[in-house]
């Protein structure tokens, strides 16, 4: 993310990636729930996109949760994933994967 991103850009970003997360769905599994192409997940997830309030909707659908969710600072602020959760999530993709 560079200087001139806005926090709510940013807080958005981490927010969709923590629900995400949180849920175990892969990027490409909510781009599909949100009717979203799955690169476009990953730009805003990293705070690249200036996202529409359509798919900021179309995301807090996918994410059963609101967009106000999205864009809580309470949320952003909640712990970062310690390495075994982030180890785990990544386990849980390749185990995922490794079935095609």
């Amino acid at each position: 993310m560079s200087e001139n991103t806005s926090k709510s850009r940013i807080i958005f970003a981490k927010n969709l990636r923590k629900l995400r997360l949180e849920k175990k769905i892969s990027q490409e599994d909510l781009a599909d729930s949100a009717n979203l192409h799955r690169t476009y997940i990953g730009s805003v997830e990293r705070g690249e996109r200036n996202i529409s309030i359509d798919n900021m909707e179309r995301l807090a659908t996918a994410l059963d949760c609101t967009i106000a969710d999205l864009l809580s600072e309470e949320l952003e602020e909640l712990e970062e994933l310690t390495d075994k959760e982030t180890l785990e999530n990544l386990f849980f993709y390749v185990r995922k994967y490794q079935r095609f």
